[in-house]
């Protein structure tokens, strides 16, 4: 029976792809990996010839991050070495996405994960009991009921740690031993209590700039990880192209009709990137939201407007329920941010609106619902 999934996890949404890079890999690959570092580079950010299988059919590996290529060819060689990869960068930079990209195609699988709030324990991350079997058989192998970290050491797979520092200290540190002697100690198990992991065991962590200081990593857990940041999308095309990437796959996945219109896919990158900038493309000074704007807030926006119109059957995406989404956005986490979207319409939304028309001009008359 066909499973049916709300959001497929990358190595199922990328079978197709991930099972033609193995079925053609000639790469060095470390031990236990899937695929050769070569080939996790092509998974992740594409190709522009299709891998022929031997039945004739052309698989195309489409580019999954839109960012800094560099950056993706040292994560992975991190990986293949014994210091964890740590994330860091502003939300919605697609921190998340690079960390599933790289286990599915590292691991096969990249539903590993422990995540990260203030309310994570120990045994999230390690392992826990079944205590029926406990009080039942006392402490044996059976009774353990193992998590992510012990999964990943015992499998010889990735574990993704979300939101790491959204994790008291005292929770964080508990890796610090597993991530310098690849070993977990379980001393409930007395003769086997020693979990010494196998090759292909690392750990990718994810941590937000914005959360500096809430749960700060200690120096020691530091130093056990290679520290990379992933910077927000600069180029107003590239975000354009994500919006428009995201929303089709989403649209697909829900059985959404309505096809993604390019004018308003780059109208709103547009707007995210003078937003997030504080500048316009001609020069204007733009006082800058409080609120993060992202590139995943902008797919957010654009499919909440599309599913509007979709479902509500329209003959096509308003401008009047984009302004709305976008407001809502903006605002949530101040509502002084209205003023600083208000003066955004005043001044570059106006001027577009009147120089170029169209669709700017549409938006600029949707600011009646900045409210």
């Amino acid at each position: 029976m066909e499973k049916n999934y709300i959001k497929p996890p990358v190595e199922v949404r990328y079978q197709k792809e991930l099972s033609a890079l193995a079925a053609n890999d000639t790469g060095r690959k470390p031990d236990n990996w899937k695929l050769s570092p070569k080939a996790v580079r092509t998974f992740i950010l594409g190709t522009s010839k299709p891998i022929v299988m031997p039945d004739g059919e052309k698989i195309e590996i489409g580019k999954k991050f839109f960012g800094n290529d560099a950056l993706v060819e040292r994560c992975i060689i991190t990986l293949a070495g014994s210091r964890g990869l740590m994330l860091v960068g502003e939300p919605g930079t697609a921190k998340t996405m690079l960390s599933e990209l790289l286990s599915a195609a590292i691991s096969g699988v990249s539903t590993n994960t422990v995540q990260g709030t203030a309310g994570t324990t120990e045994d999230m991350i390690k392992y826990s009991w079944n205590y029926a079997l406990l009080l039942a058989k006392g402490p044996v192998q059976e009774a353990l009921v193992p998590s992510p970290l012990y999964v990943g050491m015992a499998k010889g797979i990735i574990t993704r740690f979300e939101e790491i520092t959204r994790t008291p200290a005292e929770i964080q540190d508990s890796l610090i031993s597993v991530m310098s002697d690849k070993v977990l100690n379980i001393p409930e198990l007395e003769e086997d209590g020693l979990l010494f992991a196998r090759p292909g065991f690392n750990v990718i962590g994810t941590a937000n700039t914005r959360d500096k200081g809430v749960n700060e990593m200690s120096s020691a857990l530091k130093r056990r990880f290679n520290f990379e940041t992933v910077e927000p999308v600069k180029d107003v095309r590239l975000e354009k192209q994500i919006i428009l990437n995201e929303v089709g796959a989403n649209a697909t996945a829900d059985k959404i009709g309505m096809p993604v219109d390019t004018d308003v896919a780059e109208l709103l990158a547009m707007t995210y990137h003078e937003l997030r900038e504080g500048i316009s493309d001609t020069g204007t000074k733009v006082e800058k939201p409080s609120a993060v704007m992202s590139t995943a807030e902008a797919v957010s926006v654009y499919y909440q407007t599309l599913s509007n119109a979709w479902y509500y059957e329209q003959s096509g995406m308003s401008m009047g329920d984009l302004t709305q989404n976008l407001t809502n956005a903006v605002c949530k986490d101040s509502r002084d941010d209205l003023d600083k979207l208000k003066a955004y319409f005043n001044t570059v939304v106006k001027h577009r609106a009147e120089k170029v028309g169209g669709l700017w001009k549409e938006f600029y008359a949707a600011k009646k619902y900045l409210k």
